[in-house]
């Protein structure tokens, strides 16, 4: 298997022979990490959980930790979840890799999709099944959204959506959600929407399509996937606790198959993303600073503010040029967009665009887009 470098890896050998401007400090605004502290509770309840360090942890994740997780898509969503219709995951990253695998073993010529740009794993998972990969591209001229291609997606065994969107920041409304849902039941794709970034909005929350596919009756979410975490939600990405919830037959035969990875998250990591998920104040707290970011951004750079995501997606004339120069002469870092797309037809739809991470407090923020303006005004 051969697989590309990650984008920070090709960021660095992109700046590696570039000094950047002593004078300045360094602000780094690539990675999707928030720059905040685990709220207090949560690590409370890590350290008091230690000693179930002395025991094996159930592939299927504790009772505790599953409820919680039901409740809060009852909470957020509307959607009522039975022990069948959700599995605990060791973040998501390990799900968006291995979950491609098993669902596409069996199949002669396996066949995916996933919107592009993307979050890399999805290509890696893509590599790792043999998959014959087919891009929904995202670009201006679509609002960002995936466009439908009928004879493609008849094609497709599974197709992989990320709606708040990383790294473009758009959104889909449950009456889009719904449409691709139908598609995923006419054409009988699995059909997956990566969902790390719904709690991140900055007024009206955005959909799950789990609560889509109730909107068009599909009931037992026949062919119909989601995965969430914590990570971004509650600032604690060390934590790993995420979940796949949808299809129960789907699930019931996947379940079988993690029990090989090994991939069950320690009981105290449980005990504390339990604590998270059923707390909602804290993601509140959360969403403030964001949005306030945002709204300096809006400020500074005259962006427009998203409906979700902590980024912004700035369209720039030539973004590898843009990044060299904004290092040197300012030592903020950005992701060039390209690094997160692949061209489709000779085109890349992520060229020239830049991801701006918003995850620091806001005199950081602040102080870094002034830097980026005026690297902006030197074009």
């Amino acid at each position: 298997m051969t697989f590309q470098p990650y984008p920070f890896e090709k960021l660095n050998k992109l700046l590696e022979d570039i000094t950047p401007n002593k004078n300045l400090e360094p602000s780094v605004l690539t990675i999707g990490e928030p720059q905040f502290e685990t709220p207090e509770f949560i690590q409370n309840a890590l350290k008091e959980a230690t000693p179930l360090l002395k025991k094996y942890p159930k592939t299927t994740g504790e009772s505790y930790l599953r409820e919680a997780m039901r409740g809060f898509m009852h909470r957020r969503f509307g959607v009522n979840l039975d022990n069948s219709q959700i599995i605990p995951s060791f973040g998501t990253r390990e799900v968006l890799f291995n979950f491609p695998q098993f669902l596409l073993f069996d199949k002669e010529r396996p066949t995916m999709a996933f919107t592009n740009p993307f979050y890399q794993i999805y290509e890696g998972a893509a590599i790792a099944s043999r998959s014959k990969t087919i891009y929904l591209n995202l670009n201006k001229d679509n609002s960002f959204k995936p466009e439908i291609d009928k004879k493609q997606l008849a094609q497709c065994d599974l197709v992989i959506i990320n709606f708040p969107n990383n790294p473009t920041a758009s959104s889909m409304s449950i009456e889009e959600l719904g449409k691709w849902v139908k598609l995923a039941l006419k054409y009988d794709f699995v059909l997956l929407n990566d969902e790390c970034y719904s709690e991140i909005y900055t007024d009206t929350p955005p959909p799950s399509l789990l609560e889509a596919s109730l909107h068009v009756s599909n009931d037992k979410f026949k062919n119909i996937l989601v995965i969430n975490s914590i990570s971004k939600r509650s600032s604690a990405p060390g934590l790993r606790s995420g979940f796949i919830a949808g299809d129960a037959q789907i699930l019931k035969e996947y379940m079988k198959y993690r029990t090989y990875i090994g991939a069950a998250s320690p009981l105290p990591l449980q005990v504390a993303a339990a604590t998270a998920w059923t707390d909602e104040k804290h993601v509140s707290f959360a969403r403030a600073v964001y949005k306030k970011n945002f709204e300096i951004a809006q400020e500074i750079l005259g962006t427009q503010i998203p409906e979700a995501t902590f980024y912004i997606w700035l369209h720039v004339k030539d973004a590898l040029v843009f990044t060299c120069k904004l290092y040197e002469k300012y030592n903020v870092k950005v992701l060039p967009g390209e690094f997160l797309g692949r061209e489709d037809a000779r085109v890349n739809p992520a060229k020239d665009y830049i991801r701006i991470a918003l995850v620091e407090n806001e005199t950081k923020t602040r102080e870094a887009l002034m830097r980026i303006k005026e690297c902006l005004d030197e074009q």
